[in-house]
């Protein structure tokens, strides 16, 4: 398992050049984003959400939090921009040897709240998920 001194310089690497790390751009959290990801119908469902937070060691500090298991690391920054509070959230797949950052989202607005960070982090750890499992499975199909 990665130390928190080895996170932070994962963390300091991404965030010195954001733009190279994110090769798909920022994703902006909003009513269209929401419907696309088909998450409007699921929003006030909050029973999976326990247990979805139960699987991530925290670490909190004044800047950020961080939450990191054997396959993710995640990294939850609140910031101010132009007097206005947004949240950056940043996915990483954690690998072995390295970790590769995958998403990069942003709440703001009325969509800054704890309800929405969440939801969108559980649909794409999901999708992050599914993604390596089909990965793996076609790896292996290629090997027999």
């Amino acid at each position: 398992m990665l130390n928190p001194n080895k996170i932070e310089e994962i963390y300091q690497r991404y965030v010195q050049d954001l733009s190279q790390w994110v090769h798909d751009g920022l994703v902006a959290v909003d009513l269209n984003l929401l419907h696309d990801l088909g998450l409007l119908e699921t929003l006030h469902d909050d029973k999976d959400q326990d247990d979805f937070t139960q699987y991530f060691h925290v670490v909190e500090t004044p800047e950020k939090v961080t939450l990191f298991n054997e396959q993710f690391l995640i990294w939850i920054v609140p910031k101010m921009e132009e007097e206005n509070p947004i949240t950056y959230v940043m996915i990483s797949l954690n690998n072995e040897n390295d970790s590769n950052l995958e998403v990069v989202f942003t709440t703001s607005g009325v969509y800054n709240t704890p309800k929405y960070v969440l939801k969108v982090l559980q649909y794409y750890l999901l999708e992050m998920l599914e993604t390596e499992a089909t990965l793996t499975a076609y790896e292996k199909n290629q090997k027999e």
